[in-house]
């Protein structure tokens, strides 16, 4: 191993390479110094040309930095990740079709990440059928410039299933907190764990090299053994950035990296609007001992609600970075999370949310047509991508979807607990078909799946004959008011309710009680029976 700089880092780059960045969202375990001398290079110098970015998650300020450094003509050639919103040079590139571009599901990325590590011939999962991922539809592929390269449809014990192919990589850049004079990593300071084994290991098994940016470095053999994630026999090279920040907008919080937990009402609550609203009548769902998902946008709010209603404790929430249990964190650090439980590799998060071991997923929507499918990846030349959208809804036990029913300047109050819209959103959001599907309603009604679609003014849920309407806010009425805001007619309930009049008031609303009060599910029958066998004991 051998210590070097970033700018010598970005020279081991040659034209045509395939590079595998570490990190997610915003700067969490991205090698930021690495790619901007990587930029400095080529706007200094032409080159390197054609390269081909890798990155599991799509990672960047949404602004200059992250994967934006490599968004210029000429040295960027295809962008391979599963969100290009955190990088909006290369939505450019790729709506300009200058790229070639692929959003391929998180989860399907992430472990691929150990498939290519071990030499396999690639990913076997039914993550993504039937949406625009599937090679039947668009392939993943996000310009019309990229080719369908990486995904069959393949049939295998009389199912179909699709079969993702290992991505290129000849240099992988990652990022750890600590190395030694042998190039073992440590993570103790970062906010997410990621691939970062699998990745350096599937390098290694490809050839290429393995350059990991530290905050600093240790001497040999003083490391803990048990804290290296990146054993040093897998490191080619390593830059110190002593100013690496946790976050693009935290320096350093201990909280973030499980050094110390904070006092629960330090977790700033959401102020009382439209999306508390959706957010409240979302929680309604959750239940004691419930294994929650909480997906980007507004149903990262579940978080705070649950912190401010007294939940946490009540509920395993968690996000796919690896986060498990405590506070997801919302905002411009979302990916990370506080007070958890336990930090684990994403590969392994996705795993057990692939076998199907959520009980509800808290998703965000942008698109909804009138069965129920859903698109949050593309909008005209609006390239968002898909996250772990696709892994999180396809698999869990129920999902909820929230969001406004319109957008664009929605303006919306509530007057003593009744729902005052003062102007309507310019966008319809509920729309009579979608670019890309996401969200495959009927592939989650076949398998018994319940989907709830969640507004600040009414609920709907998937039946068996596509979205229907079965709650309203009060003081609304369901054909002004939500049906013609609508690109389609809804099945109306025969039950139509009103929506709980506790979600539409400023103060607590008692969830912890209403949660509390519903019975405990067992994921196991058998657990079942030894509880009630030891009730039925008396003890």
């Amino acid at each position: 191993m051998e210590k070097i700089t970033a700018d010598e880092a970005a020279r081991l780059i040659h034209d045509g390479d395939s590079i595998l960045i570490s990190g997610s969202g915003g700067g969490h375990a991205v090698p930021e110094a690495l790619l901007a001398a990587v930029e400095r290079r080529f706007l200094a110098e032409r080159k390197p040309k054609g390269l081909t970015s890798v990155s599991v998650v799509g990672v960047g300020d949404r602004a200059q930095l992250g994967a934006t450094h490599l968004a210029h003509e000429g040295l960027l050639r295809r962008a391979i990740t599963s969100a290009l919103v955190d990088s909006p040079g290369l939505v450019r590139l790729a709506a300009e079709n200058k790229i070639e571009a692929y959003t391929l599901p998180q989860g399907v990325l992430s472990q691929l990440m150990r498939d290519m590590a071990a030499g396999r011939p690639g990913l076997l999962t039914k993550t993504g059928l039937n949406t625009f991922v599937d090679p039947r539809q668009q392939g993943a592929r996000q310009s019309p410039r990229t080719p369908p390269e990486f995904v069959e449809v393949v049939n295998l014990a009389g199912e179909e299933w699709l079969f993702f192919k290992p991505v290129p990589v000849d240099v992988a850049f990652l990022r750890g907190s600590t190395a030694d004079e042998d190039g073992n990593v440590t993570m103790e300071e970062e906010a997410v764990l990621g691939e970062m084994l699998a990745m350096a290991q599937a390098t290694r098994c490809a050839g290429g090299i393995v350059v990991v940016q530290v905050k600093r470095m240790a001497r040999r053999d003083t490391l803990s053994a048990k804290q290296v994630k990146i054993p040093g026999i897998l490191v080619d090279f390593i830059v110190v950035d002593a100013e690496q920040r946790q976050t693009y907008a935290t320096y350093y919080d201990p909280s973030y990296s499980g050094e110390l937990r904070i006092p629960v009402d330090h977790i700033k609550p959401l102020p009382f609007g439209p999306r508390k609203v959706i957010v409240r009548r979302a929680a309604m769902e959750l239940f004691p001992g419930a294994i929650c998902n909480l997906g980007a946008g507004v149903s990262t709010g579940l978080s705070t609600l649950c912190a401010e209603e007294g939940l946490l404790d009540a509920v395993h929430l968690t996000n796919e970075q690896g986060i498990i249990g405590g506070a997801p964190i919302s905002g411009p650090d979302s990916g990370g999370g506080q007070n958890f439980a336990a930090m684990i590799e994403q590969p392994a998060q996705f795993d057990f949310y692939d076998g199907g071991g959520l009980d509800l997923a808290f998703l965000s929507f942008a698109e909804v047509d009138a069965q129920g499918n859903v698109n949050v990846s593309r909008f005209g030349d609006r390239i968002i991508g898909v996250g772990g959208f696709i892994n999180i809804s396809q698999n869990a036990k129920c999902v909820v979807f929230g969001g406004t029913l319109t957008a664009g300047e929605l303006d919306v109050t509530w007057v003593q607990g009744r729902t005052v819209i003062r102007k309507e959103g310019r966008h319809r959001k509920f729309v009579p078909k979608l670019e890309q599907i996401c969200y495959n309603a009927g592939m989650g009604r076949e398998r018994g799946q319940v989907a709830l679609f969640v507004t600040e003014r009414a609920v709907f849920r998937v039946g068996a004959e596509g979205l229907e309407l079965i709650e309203i806010g009060p003081g609304l009425d369901a054909e002004r008011d939500v049906i013609a805001h609508m690109g389609f007619q809804p099945r109306v309930a025969r039950d139509l309710r009103p929506m709980d009049a506790r979600i539409f008031e400023p103060g607590l609303m008692g969830l912890a009680a209403h949660v509390r009060a519903k019975p405990h599910r067992y994921r196991s029958p058998r657990v079942a029976q030894w509880y009630e066998a030891r009730k039925a004991a008396g003890r």
